[in-house]
């Protein structure tokens, strides 16, 4: 009896599992396979979100870098562009005091030429009017105003011509 009880169980048994596998096929097996379909699609999607975070943060690193290039760049033209302002102001500037230098050593020329001829005059006039009164003592008689002008014109003539030639 003891192998009958065994075999009886074991149908039993089998029969039980059985009739568990349908009732789970007809019942839950969709439910389960639902389950698994959408967890095998959600890794699927997290996988693919992934890739695309990644190129994307590749993108945005390259960008970076080409930003940064043209930073660079663009720091590198400011800076010659300051040099070469500072060049052209540098040369602006020395042009500019050679030009006043220039002026003004033309004007000092100018101011001297006229107080060399006011010097001039004024000495023309004191020879003058010494040579009158030398001319006076010696002759011991005054002139009249005719020859005394005529004398002192004289006079001055040759002193110009003197200088001139000097």
């Amino acid at each position: 009896m003891d192998a009958s009880l065994f075999l009886g169980n074991m149908i039993v048994a089998s029969g039980s599992f059985l009739l568990l596998i349908f009732l789970i096929k007809k019942f839950a097996w969709s439910n389960i396979q639902g389950m698994l379909e959408k967890r095998a699609k959600k890794i699927s999607d997290d996988i693919d979100e992934a890739e695309n975070a990644k190129k994307k943060a590749r993108k945005l690193a390259k960008m970076r870098e080409e930003q940064l290039s043209n930073s660079r760049e663009e720091a590198s033209t400011i800076i010659q562009n300051a040099k070469d302002s500072a060049t052209q102001s540098r040369t602006n500037i020395l042009k500019e005091a050679e030009e006043e230098a220039l002026r003004k050593k033309q004007q000092a020329k100018v101011d001297i030429e006229q107080s060399k001829s006011e010097a001039l005059q004024s000495v023309k006039g004191d020879v003058a009017e010494l040579s009158m009164l030398i001319a006076t003592k010696i002759l011991n008689k005054e002139l009249s105003p005719e020859g005394h002008q005529s004398l002192i014109d004289s006079f001055v003539g040759k002193l110009g011509e003197n200088n001139g030639s000097k």
